[in-house]
């Protein structure tokens, strides 16, 4: 079975479409496997919402997830993402945050933990150290994680003495989900904070155990037209085209 692997949408409609298609031209998925903040940020959400609830799909609550339902206190974000946050949560729909309030905090999937944050906290903690990636190791009880919130791809491995290394997840190249175990990041489709402007997801393979990265262009710019109209922050804007 393959499964796609998403985190970070943000309500960036066009950047989902084409991860969306990158995923049927490469032969599709059983199953899409989001890690949160399906909305904030973006100029988007109901419709980013809808859409991935077209396609068979799991998924767990993000920070943005949660605050734009008023789960978690504008004050917890930095000033545009509080803007973004409270304009947000007046685009919902009533069904909309019915959905978004059924999304756990944490969901389980064969040797799979699926979080936004990470295994310790789930919603905030950002996964960006090998310090901080060996400590919650010891919070999974299963073999692989897979996490969002940082938009960066990247993967974790424990070694069997405990310690932690980091290994590049680079586009196309397959990576082995072997027995030690991992913690993976998928980077953000609707956001890339890694330098790459281009949507970043992965696909996952459980008949061969190989995790692949895949960056796909999309139209920054018609993004960026609709968050200029909707009065979003200009930094929220000018960002999405340097991936930072």
């Amino acid at each position: 079975m393959r499964y796609a692997l998403l985190a970070d949408i943000h309500a960036n409609l066009p950047a989902l479409n084409a991860v969306l298609d990158d995923i049927k031209h490469r032969g599709g998925v059983e199953e899409l496997w989001c890690l949160g903040d399906i909305v904030g940020y973006g100029p988007n959400p109901s419709q980013c919402i809808d859409l991935l609830r077209q396609h068979k799909h799991i998924c767990v609550a993000g920070n943005h997830d949660l605050g734009a339902i008023g789960k978690l206190n504008f004050s917890d974000f930095n000033p545009d993402a509080a803007y973004a946050c409270r304009w947000t949560a007046q685009q919902l729909s009533p069904e909309d945050i019915e959905y978004l309030e059924s999304l756990p905090f944490v969901l389980e999937k064969d040797d799979f933990t699926l979080v936004h944050g990470s295994p310790r906290e789930p919603i905030w903690e950002y996964l960006i150290s090998k310090g901080s990636a060996r400590e919650n190791f010891s919070y999974l009880k299963t073999r692989f994680c897979l996490v969002g919130h940082s938009h960066m791809p990247l993967i974790f491995k424990q070694a069997e003495d405990g310690s932690c290394s980091f290994i590049p997840l680079s586009v196309s190249i397959g990576q082995v989900l072997g027995k030690s175990r991992m913690i993976v990041n998928p980077g953000g489709v609707g956001q890339p904070r890694d330098g790459d402007p281009r949507a970043s997801y992965a696909i996952y393979d459980s008949d061969s155990g190989v995790v692949r990265l895949y960056r796909v262009e999309y139209d920054i710019g018609a993004t960026q037209v609709e968050m200029t109209k909707k009065n979003l922050p200009v930094r929220l804007i000018v960002r999405l085209e340097h991936g930072l």
